[in-house]
C-alpha cells in the first residue's frame, strides 16, 4: 500500500522523535512528509509507534493512495515519487 503521511507538531523534540521514528517505514520527500510503501502488518506497526510520541495538540495523517490514485500524482523538480524497489537486499 502506497502512503502520504504528514505531521503538525510544534515541540521540536516531538517532532525529531516523530521524523526519526517515520524515517524507518518510509521516505522524507518534504519536511514534515513521508512517502511509504507498506504492508498492512507494518501500517498498523507505524501508527502504533507514531501514536505513542504523540501528544494531544499533535497532528498526523496518513492518506490511502491505491494504485490508479498514485499513477495520477504529477511530480515536478528532480524529486520523483517513491517506488517500491524491484530487488530488496536482506
Amino acid at each position: 500500500m502506497f502512503l502520504v503521511v504528514s505531521y503538525d507538531i510544534a515541540d521540536d523534540k516531538r517532532r525529531t522523535r516523530v521524523a526519526k521514528k517515520l524515517k524507518d517505514f518510509g521516505v522524507r520527500v518534504q519536511y514534515s512528509v513521508f512517502e511509504c510503501i507498506l504492508e498492512q502488518e507494518k501500517i498498523d506497526e507505524m501508527k502504533q509507534e507514531v501514536a505513542r510520541l504523540l501528544d494531544e495538540e499533535d497532528s498526523v495523517k496518513i492518506y490511502y493512495l491505491c494504485e490508479a490514485c498514485k499513477k495520477k500524482i504529477n511530480s515536478y523538480g528532480e524529486a520523483g515519487v517513491t517506488e517500491d524497489p524491484a530487488v530488496y537486499i536482506v
